[in-house]
């Protein structure tokens, strides 16, 4: 089997769908591997770290993409139109690809694949099954961004995080508030706990009060939660508009004893829930901060501006997209990791050939497209057919 690992093109994209452990681990199961020059320099792996693992170097992206069986990605290939490479013209036919390919928003792209009879792994779809959590792109990439989005805090914020008594005098620690306590949620929370600050957040699940407690921040209740407020794949569900009207009471409230507020709160294609409003923001501290992870779906506070750092009248507003990203090269890491336990399973230790099983929990669940078809239940409801 020959595999492709292209450099990514996208803008604000510095992560490579490779690790040179990753590399290696393929070539010793008899896996041709062709990485496209220049690939990994932006996440701070050189093209030599490649190389030593096993892999070929490719002179440009055709190169990479001549007879590859399987490609793989971060971001979605780059078509006519979109920049100065068509990456996806020069796949081959009856290939399959691999990526987070954002396929609840991005519908149009499997119209261009279907052509190419293209067989489509969408990371975001990997089912949320115990024997799934080594292949969780969306974990690895939001624990990562949780860890980033409180640093980036750090930054922005005028004011040290810990306690600190001084011969000078005591500064009093940091307030942080979490809105949303899934996985970037927790990390963010466990990140500023370790950095000294007081920390409480905000779920619309009652369930993960222990897990936020655990990490020893305070859980913000909502009166009259629902314990129906988590979807099977573990997701918050969208709640009613008794519910919302509750809930931004108590976020006003915990907004305006807060320093620095991370926002997390993200539905699966749709834009990311408004939970705070211009007012809100107003009313917290001069000085204060609020890191938006959910900015590229709109932000969940409605001053975000997508990859802008803006100032209201002495609060800052942190809007970066794509956060795995500024931490690239952990964050390649962890998904090539991802990627190579996906893939492992099915590739013959012989032969080095790919024989995905079309049966297998995992695979039906993150198959997008089969040999150019759409197959996915969720994709074909959408696309009305």
């Amino acid at each position: 089997m020959n595999v492709a690992i292209l450099k990514e093109r996208r803008a604000g994209e510095t992560r490579v769908a490779a690790s040179p452990d990753m590399v290696k681990k393929l070539v010793a199961m008899s896996v041709a591997v062709a990485v496209e020059k220049g690939a990994g320099v932006a996440a701070g792996v050189p093209d030599t770290a490649f190389a030593e693992a096993g892999a070929r170097i490719a002179s440009d992206v055709a190169d990479a993409l001549d007879a590859a069986d399987l490609v793989l990605k971060v971001r979605r290939p780059m078509s006519a139109g979109e920049g100065e490479v068509d990456e996806l013209s020069m796949i081959p036919d009856g290939a399959t690809l691999v990526g987070l390919l954002n396929p609840l928003v991005e519908t149009g792209q499997w119209d261009a694949y279907a052509p190419k009879g293209l067989t489509v792994l969408a990371m975001e779809l990997v089912p949320r099954i115990s024997r799934a959590q080594s292949m969780d792109a969306l974990s690895s990439q939001a624990n990562l961004a949780g860890y980033k989005a409180v640093l980036d805090a750090c930054i922005y914020y005028k004011r040290a995080m810990p306690l600190m008594m001084t011969a000078a005098g005591t500064l009093a620690p940091a307030r942080v508030l979490i809105l949303g306590a899934g996985v970037a949620g927790l990390q963010a929370i466990a990140t500023a706990r370790r950095l000294g600050a007081v920390v409480s957040a905000f779920d619309v699940r009652p369930a993960v009060k222990e897990q936020v407690e655990s990490l020893g921040a305070t859980f913000v209740e909502v009166e009259g939660a629902s314990a129906d407020a988590e979807t099977k794949a573990g997701y918050a569900r969208e709640m009613d508009e008794d519910y919302k009207r509750r809930q931004s009471v108590a976020i006003h409230e915990a907004l305006k004893k807060a320093d620095i507020c991370i926002t997390t709160a993200q539905i699966p294609g749709k834009p990311s829930p408004r939970l705070i409003t211009a007012q809100m923001v107003m009313d917290m501290k001069p000085g204060s901060v609020i890191v938006d992870l959910a900015a590229e779906g709109g932000g969940n506070c409605e001053m975000t501006q997508p990859d802008k750092v803006v100032s209201v009248e002495g609060r800052t507003l942190v809007g970066f997209t794509n956060m795995a990203s500024r931490i690239a090269t952990d964050a390649s890491q962890l998904y090539a990791r991802n990627l190579l336990n996906l893939v492992q399973p099915f590739i013959d230790k012989e032969s080095g050939a790919l024989a995905l099983d079309f049966e297998d929990a995992v695979i039906e669940g993150c198959c997008a497209m089969r040999d150019g078809r759409l197959v996915h239940p969720t994709l074909t409801a959408q696309q009305g057919g």
